[in-house]
């Protein structure tokens, strides 16, 4: 079963698919830009000591985001675990 949760709250080396980028503006543009967009296959690599910020791997490259920008991305994963 497959559910949609925030980017931030996804757990290291989970995988999904960009569902939706909810943020328009400036902000929305650069994370369109930098390869998210709905369809995009991403995994979760990494975080720093603090949570912030997060290593996603999207499609050939590392990119980090702040928990700020994570927020505003939802993504489908498998939901095998109880929430």
């Amino acid at each position: 079963m497959k559910r949609i949760i925030r980017m931030r709250n996804m757990s290291d080396n989970q995988a999904g698919i960009v569902a939706k980028v909810s943020v328009s503006g400036e902000m929305g543009r650069r994370i369109r830009d930098m390869g998210l967009v709905k369809g995009t296959r991403i995994k979760i690599t990494g975080r720093a000591p603090l949570y912030d910020p997060v290593a996603i791997k999207v499609r050939d490259y590392t990119l980090t985001l702040r928990n700020n920008e994570a927020d505003f991305i939802e993504v489908e994963v498998d939901g095998g675990e109880k929430e």
